[in-house]
């Protein structure tokens, strides 16, 4: 089941669409709609960690610390995802976990794509 990737990417896919769902609900207003969503988005964040973690332990033979860092700096996207969403709440600045998906989305692109289960 797991000698590909398409779980993986199906579920991190969806969670990006959810986020983005949930900034705007927040930014119209919709505090209601955007808790449901926040709270379907958590879901998708167990499901990334499992999909994931399944992928690792299968290949992390292939090159395990670059799998580790990969592993970690996931992790880092999902925290800095739902802090965003929490400080927003809050009414709190997000300019710099904003600043931190970006690299940290950016660092886990490309490592996903240069290891030997991405392109």
């Amino acid at each position: 089941m797991f000698d590909n990737t398409h779980a993986h990417i199906t579920t991190w896919v969806i969670a990006i669409i959810l986020f983005f769902v949930a900034v705007r609900l927040h930014n119209a207003g919709k505090a209601k709609g955007m808790k449901v969503v926040q709270m379907i988005l958590r879901l998708f964040y167990l499901l990334i960690i499992l999909t994931g973690a399944l992928l690792f332990w299968k290949h992390q033979g292939i090159n395990p610390a670059l799998y580790g860092i990969k592993a970690l700096v996931g992790i880092w996207v999902i925290g800095m995802l739902e802090m965003i969403l929490v400080r927003m709440n809050k009414g709190k600045s997000t300019k710099m976990f904003w600043i931190q998906l970006i690299i940290a989305l950016i660092i886990v692109l490309i490592l996903g794509f240069q290891l030997p289960l991405g392109l």
